[in-house]
């Protein structure tokens, strides 16, 4: 039994570490992408600077929100993993 424990806890936070790691790489891939052609369109039309920079800010924000959610799906499985609370429970 308490193989298996070990066998969960282990596998569990090399997950959590892939989840977050992943995550992290994505959004900042994500965001340096965005930046990168907010700045050519800017460089392009200059009038647009304001609205394009709204609609930025607001991407940016859904890029961290959805690494936000990895990282609070991986402290789920971190504090109170259900995996782990179904084989004790059993």
């Amino acid at each position: 039994m308490q193989a298996y424990i070990a066998n969960i806890q282990g596998l569990t936070a090399i997950g959590i570490g892939i989840i977050i790691g992943l995550g992290a790489i994505g959004a900042c891939i994500g965001i340096a992408l965005m930046g990168g052609k907010y700045i050519e369109a800017c460089a392009r039309q200059p009038e647009l600077i304001n609205p394009l920079q709204t609609k930025m800010f607001l991407l940016a924000g859904l890029i961290d929100a959805a690494f936000l959610i990895g990282v609070g799906v991986a402290m789920l499985f971190a504090f109170a993993n259900p995996l782990l609370s179904k084989l004790v429970a059993g």
